[in-house]
């Protein structure tokens, strides 16, 4: 009977025991789901301290250099040169002279008339060279702006005659890293645009003044003294389509005050 007894409380304890066992092994899953409900972390976060301003640059020998003196060639009639700084290439109105050897970064054509759009003669051309002419320029009577980084250029009213159209026609105020700008009016008469271009406070300004095709010396002064240029310079002074592309003794007769003559040929430093 002891035996017996004995017998029974080892099988009772055997039992508990594969319960308790049981028991301990559905509970796992539950530690399992706790598991996959924890987020992982995202794979990118904002860092709030973060700004340029601390941003280490490693400065190279390709880095381009501090912004300095442009300089600026003129051709003849209306056409002019000029590099920047950082070595940009910029062609206006391409056709007098025969400067055009060096690759271009920008063309500018104030209108079609073929005095003032002869762009094949600018040969060389570097990859990301632009083309901005009267077209692109005015679009639905607005005078466009174009950032070029190396360069500002704004389209401003031309044309005002007969012969030119204020749609087919602009005049451009580049404005440089170096903060110096340079207006040149293209073929024009006096524009409505003059009388609020002082606020503008240009360097240089070239004058058309031909006054056959444009207006003549008289009202170029008068355009001029609207403008308040540092320098005002004439240019497109003749109708001569052979020979010489200036014009020295009509250039003396421009009466403006600051007036700065440039000869074809000539260049000058903008500073």
């Amino acid at each position: 009977m002891k035996r017996w007894r004995e017998a029974l409380i080892s099988t009772g304890l055997l039992a508990l025991l594969f319960l308790s066992g049981c028991s301990r092994s559905e509970q796992l899953p539950q530690k399992e789901s706790g598991n996959a409900s924890r987020q992982e972390p995202d794979t990118f976060t904002e860092n709030p301290e973060y700004t340029e301003e601390n941003i280490s640059v490693e400065k190279t020998e390709t880095e381009k250099p501090e912004p300095g003196p442009a300089t600026l060639l003129y051709q003849g009639q209306a056409s002019i040169r000029i590099v920047t700084d950082e070595g940009k290439v910029i062609y206006i109105d391409p056709y007098a002279g025969d400067s055009y050897e060096l690759p271009a970064d920008l063309i500018l054509v104030t209108h079609s008339h073929f005095d003032h759009s002869q762009t094949d003669k600018v040969e060389k051309r570097n990859e990301d060279c632009q083309i901005i002419t009267y077209k692109e320029a005015v679009q639905d009577g607005i005078h466009r702006t174009f950032g070029l980084g190396f360069v500002t250029v704004e389209a401003v009213e031309a044309g005002y005659n007969s012969l030119h159209d204020v749609n087919d026609c602009v005049g451009y105020v580049l404005t440089f890293s170096n903060g110096k700008s340079v207006y040149v009016t293209g073929d024009t008469s006096k524009t409505e645009q003059m009388s609020f271009m002082d606020e503008m406070e240009i360097d240089y300004a070239f004058f058309c003044c031909d006054g056959v095709y444009n207006m003549g010396l008289e009202e170029a002064a008068e355009c001029a003294d609207l403008v308040g240029a540092k320098h005002n310079i004439p240019y497109h002074m003749t109708t001569n389509t052979t020979g010489r592309q200036f014009d020295r003794e009509l250039a003396e007769q421009f009466d403006v005050e600051n007036r700065l003559i440039v000869e074809d040929g000539e260049e000058i430093k903008i500073e």
